[in-house]
């Protein structure tokens, strides 16, 4: 596919997991593609949560492939825990990774893109718009990841910058491995099982199919559609029971 032919692409936590998906798929389908991580090593190292740094590296990204067409705001850190279980410590860091985060970047692409449009793609969750056991801290940041893509597409619509979200459900990526290892040493396999029959459809979703809707979203087939929230859930919202 060359969907993308001529594109820059900006992708935040592309160095792993979902943005990992992303990213390859998006070069895959012809973009120039900037993988924006905090982990060493990345193309693009960046710490999301410091303005300065984001601003920094989008001037970077611009100078070196160009000004960015599309922005993919992956990156993103999690939290297991009631309200009672979530320290001011943890709140804090769950807040400047997945809530000032997307501001920062969005604001640093929303600044480059207004004269000349352009594509954003939050990664929300559906912590957005349903209760969620002992996801209190990561709900909260979620559900403003959303109201943040509603804002961004209603106030540059005129700009014809499009901004939508994707959330998605359950999907296996390193952080499910990792936390299966440290809550369940043992009995990984089992709770794997029971995590993945949670979801209607019988299983987590993989990081490929995330990209192949974030791939539309962000290309010109999707010229129609701003301010909107796609679920990925393999029904958990609508036909949970």
């Amino acid at each position: 596919m060359t969907a993308l032919d001529g594109k820059v692409a900006v992708v935040t936590g592309g160095g792993s997991g979902i943005g990992q998906a992303i990213a390859r798929r998006f070069a895959e389908a012809g973009a120039r593609v900037a993988v924006v991580d905090i982990a060493a090593g990345a193309a693009f190292p960046c710490d999301v949560s410091r303005q300065p740094d984001v601003l920094r590296t989008f001037q970077t990204i611009a100078q070196q492939l160009g000004a960015p067409d599309i922005l993919v705001n992956s990156a993103g850190v999690a939290h297991v825990g009631n309200v009672e279980q979530t320290s001011e410590e943890e709140f804090d860091r769950l807040y400047a990774v997945n809530v000032k985060g997307v501001y920062n970047c969005l604001k640093a692409a929303v600044s480059i893109m207004k004269d000349r449009g352009g594509a954003i793609l939050n990664l929300a969750s559906v912590a957005s718009t349903v209760g969620l056991a002992d996801r209190f801290a990561y709900s909260m940041t979620k559900g403003a990841v959303l109201t943040m893509t509603y804002s961004v597409a209603r106030d540059y619509i005129a700009h014809k910058i499009r901004c939508n979200a994707i959330s998605p459900g359950r999907v296996h990526t390193p952080f499910v491995d990792g936390f299966l290892a440290k809550n369940y040493p043992g009995r990984e396999r089992e709770k794997f099982e029971e995590l993945s029959r949670s979801q209607p459809i019988g299983r987590m979703g993989r990081p490929e199919e995330i990209a192949e809707l974030a791939l539309f979203l962000c290309s010109d087939a999707a010229a129609f559609i701003t301010g909107s929230n796609y679920a990925i859930d393999g029904g958990f919202v609508t036909l949970k029971m």
